[in-house]
This record gives structure tokens, C-alpha cells and sequence, in this order.
């Protein structure tokens, strides 16, 4: 019975690793392909074909196991096989759940920072209780934390957070500001000597980084071969360099895109290197649990609370067929997984050359540390000679960019960007300094968008934001993943194999509810046409597309405004809390919504000549503010309408609902006639509902009149009626708001109808 349950925990620990492995690739994907993909290399299919090989053969290379998920975070020998299989399970439980939320996010973090301080916190859960029942060594002396964990490897992790964070930022924006000053935005190209010595430096400082990283692990690096390496590192990297100059010049001479071969170049490194090291993330630790159990099964006598784990001390080879099976399932996610591309999508918006949809709002932090090094940098600009000042502006000059269709920034970044990052690696990895690839790859690509300019005084502070709820995210990861593990596995640990069960379903009905829900997201209508507009060049195209964007961002809010504007007045009726409660939080985030949809508006509209933009400035801000004042309008009408029902004031009388309804209805069907109206696109009919708007507001006020009236007058005996007196004022102020309703439509309707009235004259290229 023991052994049938264990053999179903192993199993499922193996079902996990599949998973794992393809939340995992979803989260790590950004690493190797968001640099090509940004600069469009390549097309899709031939970056992730190049991506999966890299993956395919790093995987295929690599001895496929990390010492950490044997006896790198505890120390095994104090350990038994049931409290080991408690943790093993408890880890990956806590890591598919924990990736696949960050990858709906969209929010690139590190695997490996995910599974240390996973296994940290189970281990250490089950050391405290060690610790506290007395738990002894072979020789009679009680165990401290020192012997139950080996906390070396966590601080590292830690270490490795700051490091690379700080070290990868650094030096991308230092290199990326020499690089530009020596290419700059013109087709670079034309400096054929400058691009074959670029190249040739890239391309082997890529060949040093597979050679030291993508196949450390692989079975024929043995110490001899890297013992050879270390001693000749630069006979080798000498030579390297004089076959790769070679190499570039004969490419230069068939006029093939240099920089697109090192783009791709590092994009596979990348993606080797990837598998090859953090393979071990994902199947590390259900193949250490399968060995734990074999070495039970062979030697356990059954007792699995009474068997240590001292076989877990050594080190473990991994057959080929298991790693085939692992690269394979990496490969596919890769090509499939649309979580992966979400990830990458995060990165590039962060990093793209021109403003673009920013993802991430403005933070206080954000804004004053923009201010306050614009200040700097104003002061610092006083004593630079402007000689020189002039001469790096022009180097920076984007006023000549081409950048590849639908691209986020061009070749030259997105060489930088791998070549560094692969370089980085490489170096932490000879001076044995634990750099996270993920943070690494993400925090040179931001030093290198920062040093590009790409960061104007228009986006630095929605940047910025992004920049710090990523890093943010990290230290959640390591804080989530150690806290989280440290419950699950304490839980499993006391509730035996019923906790263990439950764990098993509730991760399960997580990770298919997670997935449910993700594929039924799908990009709405304004999402797409904004993408068109970001890559289109001809004006009318952009006119036409932006008019568009209008129209459904306007037809989205009113059809918002009538579903919270009746919840909110039926909850009133009715006296239902709930929809209140939901609807105040569903108005705060459709007014982060119109932000977002004016800010891509703004931002279109630039891509147009300034005179069309004067022209129309005016009507497009009556529309846009009028939208914003109708949830105002309803801020103003639930939150009155929530404390009233909340506190189980008097309700509305009967006499007064039939006359409250009907009055609303009226209101519900204007907003409704006018939506039909902005989905046809044919404003025939615009005035006539601005005269009827005029009409409704008039009866609003005479309703709002008769509910006054009905008030008792003054110096009359008010007890009868002092309880229906705050119902009474609410309905007056529900039926003021109700009038602004329709006045904030009428303004809608008039802005919209000035600013579409006529096509202007666009015969230039944005």
C-alpha cells in the first residue's frame, strides 16, 4: 500500500516536470528570443526554429542534473524518504502554480531563484520541526540549522538578485551608448569596416559563451577539455577572432546582413545555454525524487519514516532518454505556448525605440526619480562644451531611423543586447559569480534602451514603473516561493498523504482553471487596430485606423457606463450590496482603461502632421473628457448608493420605484441609441439625439423637482417622514447625477461628430 502511494507521487512528480517545463520555457523564452523577435531578425517561424534547435541541443547535452535538488539547499543524510518526498512534492506543487501566475501576467522571473528558495523553504519547514523534537547526528549531538540546511547556496541566489541586476543595467547602457556613438540610427551597414569588426567581436565573444555556459554540462566537456580551455582561453579566443573577421568579410562581400547573423547567432547561444543550465530548474527535483525512490525500494525495508536519504549525497547522471523526452516538451512549448510570447511582449514594450502602449502606469517613485535626474542631468549639461554636446546629439539622431516593419528597435540593439548578455554570463560564470541569466538578459536590454534614448520624457516614467514591477516581481518570487513551500510542506508533512492528495488536486484544478481562462482571453478590436497603427507609415491609413480606435474605445465605455449605471440603480430598487461592492471596482478600472486608450490616442495621433493634430486637438479632448466625467458620474451615483444599502438605510418607497425605473430606462435607452449609432459610423443622426438629450435633461430636473416637493415643508412635523428623508435626498441627487449622464453624452456626441466630420489632407509618410 506504502509503495503503490509513493509510486503515484513519483508519477505525478514527473507530470509536474512536463508542466514545469512548459510554464517554465513560457517564462524563460524571453531570455533567448525577445532581442530577435524586437528587432525582427527574422520572421517568427525562423527565430523560433532557430530558438527550439538551440533548446533541442542544449537539452540534448546536458547531464540533465543539479546537484542543488540533491543536497545543494539540505543536507540529505538527516533526512528521511518521507520527509523528502514531502518537500519534492510541496516544491514542484509551489513551482507550477507559482510560474504560471507570473506567466498570465505576462512578468518574466527567474526559475532558478523559484526552485532555491522552494526547496529552501521545505526544507527548512521540516528542519524547525527537527530542530524541535531533538534531532540528533550519529554521535549523540543535537543538529542545528548549519547541519539541516546548507544556507551557502540561498545567500548566493540572493547575492545573485543584486549583482545582476545592478552589473547587467550598468554595463548595457554603458555599451549600448558607445555602440550607438559608432553606428548611430543610420543604416549601419555603410560602415562596412566598423560592421565586420563588430560582428567578428560578437560572434566570439558568442562562441566563448557557448564554450564556457551552452555546454559546460555536456557529457565530453571533461575537467581535461575544460582545464585545456581555462589555460588557452586566449589562444583560443585569439583564433576565434581571426577566423570569425574572416568570416564577417566574405559575408560583407555577398552583402549579407551582418548584424542579422549575430542576432540569430546569439539568439541560439542563448537558447543552448538555457536548456543546458536550466534544464535542471524543471526536472531536477521529480528525478531526484524517482532515484529517492528507487533507492527506498531497493534498500527502504519499507519504512519510509525510518530510511535516510544518504544516497542523495552523491552525484546523479541522467539517461539520455529522459532528456530527449525534456528537450522535446521544451521545444514544443516553445513553438506553441502563446504564455511565451505574452512574456516577450513585456520585455519589448518595455524596450522599444518609440512610445509606444505602455503597459504599466506612472508610480510616485517613478516620477521623482525622473525628475530628479532630469535635474542632473540639466546641471551636468551646463559644463559639457557644447561642441561635444552637439556632436553626441547627432550621433542620437532618430530623425533618419529605419527600423524593420513592426520592429521595436533595430539590429545594433538587439546585437548588443545577446552579445552582452551571453558575455555577462560567461564571465560571472569564470569568476564564479552566480548571475541569474533572466535577470541578466532583461536588465541589459533596459540599460541598453535607457543609453538609446529610447526612454523619452513621454514614457521614461511608465519605463521606469515597469522596470521596478519586474524587479519587484523577482523579490516576490523568492519571498512567495519560500513561504508558500514552507506551508505546503508542513501541511503534507501533518496531514500525511490526505494533505498530499489535496495538494495534488488543488494544483491540478489551478493550473487547468489558469489555463481555461487564459485561452479564452483574446485581443480586443482596439488592441489590434492600435498594432496596425504602431505599423503603418501612410497617413490616411493611420487617420482612418485612429477614427476607428475612437469609435470603439467610445462604444466600449458607453456600454460600460449603461451596464454599471443599471447595476447601480437596480441594487438602489432592489437593495442588493454585492453588484455595489463589484461596480466600484469595475469603475476604477475602466478609468485606468481610458487612460490607456487616450494615452494610444496621443500617441497616434503624433504620427500625423501637427496641423491635423491643432485642427482636431480641441473636439478630440471635449470626447475624451466627457468620457472620463460619465465615470465620475457614476462614481459619484454607486458609491452614495453603496453606503445606503450597506447600512440598511430606509429603501426607496414603492411609490417612487415605477417612476425612478422609468426615468432610468429613458437615460439607458439614449446611451443605447447612441451606441448604435457609433457602431454603424453614419452621425446622420447625431443632432437629433443631441436635441432629445436636451429634452431628457428637462425632465430629469422636473422629476428632480417632484421628489423635492414631496419633502415635508418647513415648520411641519417631520417625524413621520425623517426616516424616508436620506432615500428621499439620494433619489434627487441620483436623478442630478443622471442628468450630467446625458449632458456628458451630448458633449461625446459633439466631439465625436467634429472630429470625424472631414478627412484631412494627409499626403506624407508618418
Amino acid at each position: 500500500m506504502i509503495e503503490t502511494v509513493f509510486i503515484g507521487i513519483v508519477v505525478f512528480l514527473c507530470v509536474l516536470a512536463v508542466f514545469d517545463l512548459v510554464v517554465g520555457v513560457s517564462n524563460d523564452a524571453v531570455n533567448f528570443i525577445n532581442s530577435a523577435i524586437g528587432a525582427k531578425a527574422a520572421s517568427f517561424k525562423v527565430i523560433i526554429t532557430i530558438a527550439a534547435a538551440g533548446v533541442f541541443i542544449g537539452a540534448a547535452v546536458s547531464n540533465g542534473m543539479m546537484d542543488v535538488a540533491r543536497h545543494g539547499i539540505f543536507t540529505p543524510e538527516y533526512y528521511t524518504f518521507y520527509e523528502v518526498m514531502c518537500i519534492f512534492l510541496a516544491v514542484m506543487v509551489t513551482d507550477v502554480v507559482l510560474l504560471d501566475v507570473f506567466n498570465t501576467l505576462g512578468m518574466p522571473t527567474s526559475t532558478t531563484v523559484s526552485m532555491v528558495f522552494e526547496i529552501l523553504g521545505g526544507a527548512c519547514a521540516l528542519a524547525l520541526m527537527k530542530m524541535l523534537d531533538g534531532a540528533t547526528a550519529d554521535d549523540g549531538t543535537l543538529l542545528g540549522i548549519g547541519d539541516l540546511l546548507n544556507t551557502d547556496k540561498a545567500l548566493s541566489v540572493i547575492l545573485a538578485i543584486f549583482l545582476s541586476v545592478a552589473v547587467a543595467f550598468f554595463f548595457g547602457t554603458l555599451v549600448m551608448w558607445i555602440s550607438r556613438l559608432s553606428f548611430t540610427f543610420v543604416n549601419p551597414q555603410k560602415s562596412k569596416v566598423k560592421t565586420v569588426i563588430f560582428g567578428a567581436v560578437s560572434a566570439t565573444a558568442i562562441v566563448w559563451f557557448l564554450l564556457i555556459n551552452g555546454l559546460k554540462a555536456s557529457s565530453f566537456m571533461t575537467a581535461e577539455v575544460k582545464e585545456y580551455i581555462n589555460e588557452n582561453t586566449w589562444t583560443i579566443l585569439g583564433g576565434c577572432l581571426l577566423a570569425m573577421v574572416l568570416l564577417m568579410s566574405l559575408l560583407q562581400l555577398v552583402k549579407v546582413n551582418i548584424l542579422r547573423v549575430v542576432v540569430l547567432m546569439g539568439t541560439f547561444a542563448l537558447a543552448m545555454a538555457f536548456a543546458g543550465n536550466d534544464l535542471v530548474n524543471f526536472v531536477g527535483v521529480p528525478l531526484t525524487g524517482l532515484d529517492a525512490y528507487l533507492d527506498f525500494q531497493t534498500n527502504g525495508n519499507g519504512d519510509p519514516n525510518t530510511f535516510m536519504m544518504e544516497s542523495l549525497q552523491g552525484s546523479a547522471q541522467t539517461p539520455a532518454v529522459y532528456l530527449l523526452l525534456a528537450g522535446g516538451v521544451m521545444v514544443c512549448s516553445l513553438v506553441f505556448s502563446k504564455k511565451a510570447q505574452n512574456v516577450v511582449k513585456t520585455s519589448v514594450d518595455l524596450s522599444r525605440q518609440d512610445e509606444g502602449d505602455e503597459m504599466f502606469g506612472s508610480s510616485a517613485l517613478a516620477r521623482a526619480l525622473v525628475r530628479n535626474v532630469t535635474y542632473a542631468a540639466s546641471v551636468i549639461g551646463k559644463f559639457v562644451p557644447a561642441r561635444l554636446s552637439n556632436y553626441v546629439d547627432r550621433r542620437f539622431d532618430r530623425s533618419k531611423m529605419n527600423l524593420e516593419d513592426g520592429a521595436a528597435f533595430d539590429m545594433v540593439r538587439a546585437s548588443v543586447n545577446l552579445v552582452l548578455a551571453g558575455l555577462l554570463v560567461a564571465l560571472g560564470t569564470t569568476f564564479k559569480l552566480p548571475l541569474s541569466t533572466t535577470y541578466v538578459t532583461f536588465m541589459v536590454a533596459m540599460g541598453a534602451s535607457l543609453a538609446d534614448r529610447a526612454w523619452s520624457r513621454e514614457s521614461a516614467v511608465f519605463r521606469i514603473t515597469g522596470v521596478m514591477s519586474v524587479i519587484g516581481g523577482w523579490f516576490v518570487t523568492a519571498a512567495v516561493a519560500f513561504i508558500f513551500c514552507f506551508i505546503v510542506t508542513s501541511a503534507m508533512f501533518y496531514g500525511s498523504y490526505v494533505a498530499m492528495g489535496v495538494a495534488i488536486v488543488v494544483a491540478v484544478f489551478l493550473l487547468v482553471r489558469s489555463n481555461i481562462i487564459y485561452s479564452k482571453k483574446k485581443e480586443s478590436a482596439a488592441d489590434s487596430i492600435f498594432a496596425k497603427i504602431m505599423n503603418t507609415h501612410d497617413r490616411r491609413e493611420i487617420w482612418k485606423l485612429l477614427c476607428e480606435h475612437i469609435r470603439k474605445g467610445n462604444v466600449d465605455r458607453l456600454k460600460f457606463v449603461v451596464l454599471a449605471y443599471r447595476n447601480a440603480t437596480d441594487s438602489f430598487v432592489n437593495e442588493t450590496y454585492r453588484p455595489l461592492k463589484k461596480g466600484s471596482s469595475l469603475i476604477d478600472d475602466e478609468r485606468i482603461a481610458l487612460k490607456r486608450q487616450r494615452r494610444r490616442e496621443i500617441v497616434s495621433m503624433r504620427r500625423l502632421d501637427p496641423l491635423t493634430i491643432i485642427q482636431r486637438n480641441t473636439w478630440y479632448f471635449l470626447g475624451i473628457s466627457s468620457c472620463q466625467q460619465m465615470l465620475y458620474c457614476l462614481k459619484r451615483i454607486n458609491d452614495p448608493i453603496r453606503e445606503h444599502v450597506g447600512n440598511h438605510f430606509t429603501p426607496l418607497p414603492e411609490g417612487e420605484k415605477e417612476r425612478f425605473i422609468t426615468m432610468r430606462e429613458i437615460v439607458v435607452n439614449m446611451y443605447e441609441r447612441t451606441i448604435k449609432m457609433i457602431e454603424s459610423g453614419d452621425f446622420s443622426e447625431a443632432e437629433d439625439i443631441r436635441n432629445e438629450s436636451t429634452n431628457i435633461q428637462s425632465q430629469l430636473s422636473a422629476d428632480r423637482k417632484l421628489v423635492l416637493d414631496s419633502l415635508t415643508p418647513l415648520g411641519s412635523d417631520v417625524s413621520s417622514q425623517k426616516e424616508s428623508m436620506n432615500t428621499l435626498l439620494l433619489t434627487v441627487h441620483i436623478l442630478q447625477e443622471s442628468q450630467e449622464l446625458v449632458g456628458c453624452l451630448r458633449h461625446m456626441i459633439r466631439g465625436m461628430v467634429k472630429f470625424d466630420e472631414q478627412e484631412p489632407d494627409l499626403d506624407q509618410e508618418a
